[in-house]
This record gives C-alpha cells, structure tokens and sequence, in this order.
C-alpha cells in the first residue's frame, strides 16, 4: 500500500520570498557535515568475478619493444620507390610486400604505397616504425593480409604517420577500409608516437584481436576509430585520441557473440565521436585509466524531454497529466551517441571518466557494476543505464545533466558516492530495453498512481534497494522511481524535488521500506508518498510552498539536531527519517524561522 502525505504544516506561513539557490548542505546528529553513513544494514559489496585480468589479456611479448638491428631486415623508403636489405621484401614499385617472419626497421617516406604482410600462418613478425610516412590514396598503407600475429612498434622518439586518401578501390577479396587493416591478430606498442588519417575508412582494423600495450596515437577517421573483430585491449603507458565520424573504439562480432569484448586496464583515451565513444558487441572491463568521452556532440545534443510531457492519460496515470508527445534523445534511432556501451556486462573497477554524451553516457543492454572509479558525466539521456540489474559498491559518480539519472529494472547502491541532477526521474527502476528501458513507453509512469490501470502501465516488477553509500539527487521528475518496491537498509540518502505537483521525492508501485540508514526528501506536494513500512521513525510533513535555499531542521525533544538540510530547489513536503527518530516520539521541525512539532510515525 502506498502511503500519502496528509499531514498539514498549518504554523508554517512564511510572509517573505527567498530566491537564489543556496549552498547543498546536509548534517548529521552532530550538526555537522554529513559523510557517508554505512553503520545500518549495509550489505557487503556484491562483486562480479570477471575472470580476465592483464595475465589473461596481454602475453609477454606483446610489451616486448626491443630489438636487435644485427639480423633485422631493413626496408627505406625513398618517397616513389623504397629498398630493403633482404629478399623476403617483394618490391614492385611503391608496393612492399613482406613474406617471412623477421623483425623489420622501416624508415622514410612513401608518397603512394602499401606495406603488405603476406607471411605463412605460423608467422609471428615485429614492423619497427622508426619515423616513416606512408600515404595511399586508394588503399591501406599497411595491410596484414597473412600472418599468425604481427607486432607494430613505434620506436622510442619517433613521430609516424599513416594516412589514405579519396574513395578506397579493392585490390582483392577483402574490403580494405582501413588505415591499417589487418585480418590477423595485432599488436601495437612502442614509445614513439603515430598519427593516422583516414578521411575515406576507419583508422585501425584488426579482424581478429587488437591489442595496445604502449605508444601515442592520434587518430582521425571518417568511420571507426579503433575497430576489432574479436577484442580490443588497452593497457600500459598507452595515449589515444580519437575523432571518428563513428565510434571512437568499437569491437563487434556477428559471428561469435562471446567476442568483440573490450578490456582496459590503464593508458589515456580522449575520444570525440559522431557514434558511441567506446562501443562492445559483448562484455566491456575496465580496471583503470583516464578516459574522455565526447559523444554525439554532448549532452546539448540530445533531446530532453520534461517530466510532464507524457501521453498515455487514458484512464489511468497521475491526475491532471496532460497528454502531449514526446521524444526521445536522438531523433536519428540508427545512430547511438553513447559513451561506453556494451551488449553484454560491463565491470568498471577503477579508473577516471569525463564523459559528454548526446545519448546515455555509461550503457549496457544487460547489467551494470561500478566497484569504483571517477565519473563527471553530462548525458543528453540516462547517466547510467543497465536494462537489467545496476550495482554500485565504490566510485565517486558526479552527475551534472541528464533526463533519467540512474536507471535498470533492478538498481543496487552499496556504496560510493553519487551526486546527480536529472530534468526526470533521479533513480528509476523501469522495465525494459534499449534507450531508456522503455516498454510501450519511455519509462511506464503511469498507472502506479491513482486511477490506476490504464497508459503505459509498469511491470510493478523493478526494485530499488540503498544499503549504503552517500546520494544527493536533485530531479525535476520523482526522486525516487520504483515501479516495484523501494528498500532502504543504509547509507545516507537526500532527495531534492521534483518542484511539480505531478510528481514525487518518492514515488512507487508496491512498497517502500526503510529499516536504516538517512533519508532526507524534500520536493512537491501533489503527488507525495511517504514510506508504507519502515523499522525505524520517519516523519513525513507538508509545509506549504517554500522557495530554494530554505533550511530544514529536525530536533529532538532536548533541541539536539539530528538533520538538518537546505534544498536548492523550491519544495513543498518533508520527509525525514534516520536510526535517531523513534516511532511515537515527537520532534521539532523548523522551516526557515518557523518551527511546528510533529511525531514520527
């Protein structure tokens, strides 16, 4: 049973109007500010075992980046023509076609040509690029055509440029479209640096495994920037930056959909991407590294759409919703501006992200677990999307835009710390798949509330459960959206808003539970739910319309403060709870410089 808000503040009438938008400050039963609370009933971290780790990922020789001159084969380049010191290199004209295992030292520059790797399949050859430019106006100026696996390595000091040029022409069965393309396993390392530009394809193909264990590269790409088959894997001291007309690093499988995972350890990424920054047909991992995301053009690109603006007033949703159209993020459904994205899992241990996104910034179409990490996040959609089940045990995610803030059919917060401002809902627990987890709608709203039944009516079967952690979230939609049950065990909880009368701080189907931890709420009165069970005192109250930056304060009998908050949005109700209020006791609520005394339920 859902339970409403009916008690009236009637002492509380303030004459004055305060505007502005005061500084978020929240106490604890000292009055001082608060830190993260998991004394009550928080559960231990749940963490997913991933069983791939960097002895999994990388073999020795894939950081190997020494190599003896004395036996190596010798290819310069003379701009129109080019000479090597060994006849394992075929040369017809500016087309170098290298045909045994060898360590290889390139150098100079090739004005129209191919470097071609046709070794036997048991071939495992190092391509030393000891300052070389190569252009092909019609191809790859480095194709890897046969080979069991092949190693590029940037020697140290040097500057390397690869690039192609106008529309790309098939010299044989297979669809070059790359800068580099390779149909083996490849590795890129080194300390040198390497700038493709590929105005005509993607920068980097790997058919198989693309591995980067060091170097610096600047890709620029009309399509994919770093593209796999199989898997792309990043550690080491490795610096990438991206602009892509697609994705900024994707890995895909149609055949095997255990591949086109990506896995990255450390290194430094800044992506600029039309399509999705990073972008996994199957699982994604990241253990560490400094990742910069711009997707889609920001957040400023995508289309947000207004906690108010939903149809489906058929009989059933909240009264007085009006019925209007809306829209979603993209108005282009094939184009996904995400800025990481993964099909299948996505672990995120450690590690530091800025992303800007038009679409969600951090999605998978299955589950979601943070164990830590840095996040400034803008998103144009969903923060954080998992169509089913988001866990959060560690990390500190700072949210400054998005529509829906956090969202899965079952969201889990153990721990972290997570701040977030949403145009709609701040969590919510919605059924569903892709962009949104929609089910006939975007996040079936309406027929929770009252008149019940009819619109985009929610499976009643998403839960929301906080058992530690600090959140701060400032949503102009509810809250808190359980479309199932809401469970709060722990942590320290404030919920600023929504500001409209049609919806909620907390809003659910089925229950809501607190048994411990802090909550703090504040927003609008219209639609207002307190708990409908808890194990400890709540005290939910209406106290009229107050304007942002008004503090709130509850003190027990003996004046001692137990909370204390100042809302940055207008609000309406109150509702407090923490292990300090008992059931059946009263206490003293005072808004701005009016005070009324209340019992906690």
């Amino acid at each position: 049973m859902k339970r409403w808000i009916t008690t009236a503040f009637a002492l509380l009438i303030l004459l004055g109007t305060l505007t502005g938008c005061g500084e978020r400050t929240t106490t604890g039963t000292d009055g001082g500010t608060s830190s993260t609370d998991t004394s009550d009933g928080t559960a231990d971290p749940v963490v997913v075992d991933f069983s791939q780790a960097d002895a999994d990922m990388f073999t020795d020789r894939d950081y190997q980046t020494d190599y003896e001159e004395n036996g190596s084969v010798f290819i310069q380049l003379n701009g129109s023509s080019a000479s090597a010191s060994s006849d394992s290199v075929q040369i017809s004209g500016t087309t170098l076609t290298i045909t045994e295992e060898a360590t290889y030292i390139l150098s100079g520059t090739l004005d129209d040509g191919m470097i071609i790797v046709n070794a036997p399949d048991t071939a495992k050859l190092q391509l030393v690029l000891d300052g070389v430019n190569i252009r092909c106006e019609t191809s790859a100026p480095l194709y890897i055509l046969e080979a069991d696996k092949v190693f590029v390595t940037l020697a140290d000091g040097t500057e390397n440029a690869l690039s192609n040029g106008g529309p790309l022409t098939a010299i044989d069965e297979n669809n070059i479209d790359a800068v580099i393309f390779s149909k083996q396993d490849l590795t890129l390392n080194g300390s040198g640096s390497l700038t493709i530009n590929s105005p005509a394809g993607h920068g980097i193909v790997s058919k198989d495994d693309l591995v980067l264990t060091g170097g610096t590269f600047t890709v620029n790409a009309a399509s994919h920037g770093l593209d796999a088959n199989d898997s792309v894997r990043i550690t080491g001291e490795t610096s990438i930056t991206v602009d892509s007309g697609k994705d900024g690093i994707h890995a895909e499988n149609n055949d095997d959909t255990s591949l086109g995972f990506i896995y990255i350890s450390s290194g430094t990424m800044k992506i600029e991407s039309e399509g999705d920054g990073i972008s996994a047909g199957a699982y994604m991992q990241i253990e560490g590294g400094t990742i910069e995301v711009l997707a889609g053009g920001g957040s400023e690109n995508g289309t947000k759409e207004s906690s108010d603006s939903w149809g489906g007033f058929q009989g059933g949703g909240r009264p007085g919703q009006s019925p209007a159209a809306s829209t979603t993020a993209s108005d282009d459904s094939s184009t996904s501006m995400k800025g990481l994205k993964s099909t299948a899992e996505m672990l995120i241990s450690d590690g530091s992200f800025t992303i800007n996104s038009a679409d969600d910034s951090v999605h998978s179409n299955a589950s979601i677990t943070v164990n830590g990490g840095i996040f400034e996040i803008a998103s144009g959609d969903d923060a954080v999307h998992a169509d089913e089940t988001l866990t959060i045990t560690a990390g500190t995610i700072h949210i400054t835009e998005s529509y829906e803030g956090v969202e899965a059919v079952h969201i889990k917060v153990q721990g972290g710390d997570i701040s977030l401002v949403a145009s709609d809902d701040g969590l919510n627990a919605a059924g569903g798949t892709d962009s949104s987890g929609t089910t006939g709608g975007r996040d079936g709203m309406f027929g929770g509330g009252p008149g019940g039944g009819g619109g985009m009516s929610p499976s009643s079967n998403g839960s929301i459960t906080i058992s530690g952690g600090t959140l701060h979230i400032n949503a102009s939609g509810d809250g808190i959206d359980a479309n199932g049950s809401l469970t709060i065990s722990g942590g320290y909880t404030v919920v600023v808003g929504p500001t409209q009368g049609d919806t909620a701080t907390l809003d659910y189907d089925t229950t809501a539970m607190i048994t411990g931890g802090t909550f703090i709420g504040t927003g609008a009165s219209g639609m207002a739910q307190t708990f409908s069970d808890s194990e400890q005192g709540v005290v939910a109250v209406s106290v009229g319309n107050q304007s942002a930056g008004t503090t709130v304060t509850l003190t027990d009998q003996n004046g001692k403060t137990l909370l204390s908050v100042t809302p940055e949005l207008s609000f309406a109700v109150v509702i407090l709870s923490s292990p300090d209020i008992v059931s059946g006791e009263t206490y003293t609520i005072t808004v701005g410089s009016v005070s009324g005394e209340f019992e906690a339920s």
